[in-house]
């Protein structure tokens, strides 16, 4: 029987594994800088793994952007991938892609109970789509609905790209400042990595303050320190967070509970559970006593969107791998 390989690929770094009897083994990260596309990436590994072209039947690859077509460009990156062309490269039987969060929504399904914390006590409700979050190399949102006690449906989207909310003077403020460089201020363009940077230099420039960070990490970092600037910046951008979940949340009927995932937040897990995250994802007016019980659960998994893939590959193969 031919292998299952697995990857997910965002903007900065590509993952893959085998995946073999429900679980993953074999994973490596491969920088997406240092390779012209993902075919290359995985013909390294491959070599690293001694497997030779045909010896993988079977991929998932979970990747940054809307899928359709024989065609993919990716979102966040310079690839881009023809399906025919990958399987004809890699003599590979059946490439199947799917949109990186929904893969990171099905690996959801998988959590175990060291892989991710609580930030909001409470009960979701089964019968309720689940919420995914995930501020990383760019925005990722998905939604997860449960269709039996075995299988949950992982929807689509790109909900990254909505408007950015606003919800007081100084947001409104820094929104301006934000359209004068951008022809769309999306959520995706504050909630990410380099919009961390952003944010930082855009709320300097309202202050009338000269930026010294240089990076999302050093933002980061001088907050955690004290650093009054940083620190308000951070607490803007967990705000910014929490609205754009809120109104996930609302859109949806997202009363199933919600998951914070991404590579951005796990960086500050103490300031963001005592930021005002919390708040602004239930500040909705008329409809704020909607947010009351709903769970809120921060990921710590290493590979949630790897597992997803599998997930993924398994729903669309079942016994075939």
């Amino acid at each position: 029987m031919k292998l299952a390989l697995v990857g997910d690929i965002g903007g900065t770094n590509a993952r893959f594994a085998i995946w073999e009897d429900d679980s993953l083994h074999s994973v490596r990260v491969f920088p997406t800088i240092d390779y012209t596309g993902p075919e290359k990436a995985i013909e390294v590994y491959m070599q690293d793994l001694e497997l030779q072209r045909g010896d993988i039947g079977y991929v998932c690859l979970a990747v940054a952007g809307p899928v359709d077509g024989d065609h993919f460009q990716f979102t966040n990156s310079h690839w881009e991938l023809s399906k025919t062309a990958f399987c004809a490269a890699l003599k590979v039987d059946h490439l199947l892609l799917v949109n990186d969060f929904t893969a990171m929504a099905l690996g959801m399904t998988r959590l175990k109970d060291d892989e991710y914390l609580t930030v909001c006590h409470g009960i979701g409700k089964s019968d309720r789509p689940r919420v995914i979050v995930g501020p990383g190399t760019g925005l990722g949102v998905g939604t997860l609905i449960k269709q039996s006690e075995s299988y949950w449906m992982a929807l689509p989207g790109e909900g990254g790209h909505v408007d950015l909310p606003i919800g007081t003077a100084r947001e409104a403020l820094l929104w301006t400042r934000l359209m004068a460089e951008h022809k769309h201020v999306s959520a995706e363009v504050v909630l990410s990595g380099a919009g961390l940077l952003l944010l930082y230099q855009v709320s300097c420039a309202l202050d009338g303050i000269e930026p010294t960070l240089k990076s999302p990490a050093a933002i980061t970092s001088a907050a955690l320190e004290g650093d009054a600037v940083a620190a308000a910046v951070l607490e803007q951008f967990c705000v910014f967070l929490g609205r754009v979940v809120g109104n996930q949340v609302l859109t949806v009927g997202g009363l199933g509970g919600v998951y914070i995932a991404g590579g951005v937040v796990p960086r500050f897990v103490d300031f963001f559970m005592n930021s005002g995250f919390k708040r602004a994802l239930a500040e909705k007016g008329v409809m704020s006593d909607y947010f009351k019980g709903l769970p809120v659960w921060l990921v710590t998994a290493e590979y949630p969107g790897l597992m997803g893939s599998g997930v993924a590959l398994q729903q669309a193969f079942g016994s075939e791998i």
